[in-house]
């Protein structure tokens, strides 16, 4: 994996406004929209707008966005973090409406799913290792034996924010190698943390972990579960964000 130069000799950057909102998510959050198991969100950002996975279905993630205002248009980027169809299952429908993106995923993707990208005329940007996707804006690059995986790191003036697909790597070793990269204080993370079926005793080792990296925020859905939502709930306290469809998380969320 590529060490950053940027992350040793620059002084903090980052962006100092910035929402994410939740369009696709198997939790319930604002009323009105529609739940199904997956994930997408949308990172708006004064350079980019980034739409993080898809969901399972380009019907309902186009629905939910309209429900929420959101000009699938103006979106600039896609970045799916892996291969499974309840991360990019809505995909084909959002490149219906918008093809004007770039598409960055993962290098390991076969051939056939990149092929039927770039035919609805999009750029493709294979991901392996470390790369900066815009300013302020990086893939930590594939991680994870059987199910490659990439996450974002949003470098933001208080911190980083890393969204997370399903942690299929495991949420450990993503943390760990996102330190190991920016070597900068993790404000919040965010996204599926594939902790459905794990045992009380495991999750609470990674509460621990998180407690000893000091992760100031903490927004889990998706693959989560209700039982490692509740502890990390207990731990993080007001620092917890409940988080489902609908759901914006801005800056001043974040003080």
């Amino acid at each position: 994996m590529i060490m950053d130069k940027e992350s040793k000799t620059t002084p903090r950057a980052g962006v100092s406004d910035l929402s994410i909102a939740v369009v696709y998510d198997n939790n319930p959050h604002k009323d009105g929209l529609e739940s199904a198991w997956g994930f997408s969100c949308l990172i708006t950002t004064a350079q980019k707008n980034i739409l993080f996975d898809t969901g399972g279905d380009g019907s309902l993630l186009l629905n939910n966005m309209e429900k929420l205002a959101i000009d699938p248009n103006k979106i600039d980027i896609v970045v799916l973090s892996h291969i499974h169809g309840d991360h990019t299952g809505g995909l084909a429908g959002f490149l219906q409406r918008n093809p004007k993106v770039t598409v960055y995923l993962p290098k390991s993707f076969s051939g056939r799913f990149k092929d039927n990208v770039r035919s609805y005329g999009s750029k493709i940007v294979e991901v392996e290792q470390f790369l900066k996707v815009c300013e302020d804006v990086y893939s930590i690059g594939e991680l994870g034996r059987w199910i490659k995986e990439q996450s974002l790191i949003i470098r933001t003036k208080a911190g980083m924010i890393i969204i997370i697909g399903c942690a299929h790597p495991g949420i450990i070793n993503i943390v760990n190698a996102t330190k190991g990269l920016l070597r900068d204080n993790i404000l919040l993370i965010m996204g599926g943390c594939h902790l459905e079926w794990v045992t009380k005793g495991k999750i609470e080792k990674i509460v621990f972990f998180l407690g000893q990296w000091q992760v100031c925020y903490i927004a889990p859905c998706d693959c989560s579960g209700d039982k490692a939502r509740n502890l990390f709930k207990k731990h993080f306290g007001k620092n917890y964000i409940n988080t489902g469809v609908g759901k914006v998380i801005t800056m001043m969320d974040l003080q």
